[in-house]
């Protein structure tokens, strides 16, 4: 019988109601192992309803106190790493060693949030006019969301719930249908680490519970990542419903190799960076621009060998892997098309993995690596994201037009430099419009005590991802001014006060 998931609201699992499901796949057979509940729109109303009801009480409870909670959570995902793990590969097709990973950047965001007492931490000004006193205070918004794509179905969901939480609000997930049982694994984790039922509720469904939560005029502040068109609409429309929304979208990351760069580092970046995870990740490097002829050229040598040589295999082949499969036979059909295309628009394909197979798993959702030379900024492969093993050379005869190719670009979510010139690098640094820099880091996702965000198309919203960005969006500021009598009676002002 097919695996049934619900969903988890007030602490429990809970069976979907709706009728309408959606096939969960594992990518490395082609085979549907579970199906997922896609909620209506009353059972979101319910997740909802016991959200509301339990949050005074969490937003009432001492920081201190929430953050042993979150002491609690982060033992418990070392504990369960290998079974999350697992789970997350089944469904995913990741490598272990990836899959890891993803749960590991989430665990950090929440042992950042270990530090909420000072996080939560309002000011105080004595004697800010004649015995007054002024101070601030950060409280929780109420319910509040979040909307996770499949790419890493541990680490953003963490990302967004675990400040959230922290902050004294109650959270409603909506994680991606592709891939749901981790994030259901998490939400249990929590209430075992502490966390009060109806705190953390996850509601599996499409488009039909996105736009619930969009509409719904309980949920005070929503955070998504995903593509940039659904970025947009999600941003637009909870905007246009008055609440608070961070939308992160889409990417095409590029990295500049200069004259003076270790190349062999730079090949060995590209590999990991370019192809890891099957290139699903926002933060992949997809352009790599090499600065000058001869530098294209050593590059080309050294990389294309290194792209033949990847080992495509399915999680439970072992943690030598260097990638699995793409998630669903759709993505899989998108990135060979995009490979078509840029074949059509006269792209060189030196390394071509539209054709792997791998015996006994002909049913996989598999492709081989691609590598493409000669890239033009005119052409579908550089404009768009891929969002699969696709790597594209773009030469740049100057460090000033490397440059502009990542400028000019409407994505801006990640960029890296190679350079063993401090001179450059700062220059690069300093004047790039993107949101996150590498400097010879291939892959620049800020540690948890940071933010992550991207510029221009690749983020809606003033506030960032975790880091103290992630405080600030999940509170708000009250600021109370006070006087107490001193014995000295005055009269009554009728003019606006004004520090005398």
């Amino acid at each position: 019988m097919t695996k049934q998931i619900g969903h988890f609201i007030d602490g429990q699992h809970v069976a979907g109601t709706s009728g309408r499901t959606a096939d969960v796949y594992n990518p490395a057979t082609g085979e549907v192992q579970a199906e997922v509940a896609l909620a209506s729109q009353s059972e979101l109303d319910n997740a909802i309803a016991n959200a509301k009801a339990a949050q005074p009480k969490w937003a009432a409870t001492n920081p201190q106190k929430r953050a042993r909670v979150f002491m609690n959570f982060v033992q418990l995902l070392h504990r369960d790493m290998d079974k999350l793990a697992e789970a997350l590969s089944r469904e995913h097709g990741k490598t272990l060693p990836d899959a890891k990973g993803d749960v590991i950047r989430g665990l950090e965001v929440a042992e950042f949030c270990i530090g909420t007492p000072h996080m939560m931490k309002g000011e105080f000004s004595e004697g800010a006019g004649p015995g007054i006193d002024m101070h601030s205070m950060p409280q929780a918004l109420g319910v509040v969301a979040g909307i996770t794509p499949f790419n890493f179905p541990a680490m953003i969901p963490m990302w967004k719930f675990c400040p959230a939480i922290a902050a004294g609000n109650a959270f409603i997930l909506k994680p991606s249908e592709r891939d749901p049982s981790v994030p259901m694994m998490l939400a249990e984790l929590m209430v075992e680490a502490g966390l009060p039922n109806g705190i953390l509720n996850v509601v599996n469904g499409d488009k039909e519970a996105v736009d619930g939560i969009l509409d719904h005029q309980d949920i005070e502040a929503i955070g998504f990542v995903g593509s940039t068109p659904i970025a947009e609409y999600i941003y637009t429309r909870g905007c246009a419903n008055g609440k608070r929304v961070q939308c992160f979208g889409g990417a095409k990351n590029h990295m500049i190799i200069m004259p003076d760069a270790d190349l062999d580092q730079v090949a060995d970046a590209l590999i990991g960076a370019g192809y890891g995870a099957a290139g699903e990740r926002c933060m992949a490097i997809s352009v790599a621009v090499p600065v000058g002829k001869e530098t294209a050229d050593r590059l080309m040598e050294k990389l294309t060998p290194r792209v033949e040589a990847l080992k495509i295999a399915p999680y439970s082949a072992g943690s030598d892997a260097d990638f699995g499969p793409l998630v669903t036979k759709e993505a899989l059909a998108r990135v060979k098309g995009y490979v078509d295309a840029g074949v059509e628009a006269g792209a060189d394909l030196v390394v071509d993995g539209r054709k792997f197979s791998m015996q006994g798993y002909e049913d996989g959702f598999f492709m081989g690596a691609c590598l493409f030379d000669n890239v033009t900024k005119d052409m579908s492969i550089y404009k768009e994201e891929i969002f699969g093993p696709v790597l594209s050379v773009v030469r740049a005869k100057t460090y000033e037009e490397g440059l502009d190719l990542a400028m000019s670009h409407e994505y801006g979510n990640g960029v890296s430099i190679y350079t063993r010139d401090g001179d450059a690098a700062r220059d690069f640094a300093s004047r790039i419009n993107i949101g996150m820099v590498g400097i010879n880091v291939p892959i620049p996702v800020p540690l948890a005590y940071y933010t992550f965000g991207g510029w221009k198309r690749s983020g809606f919203g003033d506030l960032n991802q975790h880091g103290a960005d992630a405080f600030k969006f999940y509170t708000r500021t009250k600021t109370v001014t006070s006087r107490w009598p001193s014995g000295i009676k005055d009269g009554a002002e009728f003019s606006i006060p004004t520090m005398n």
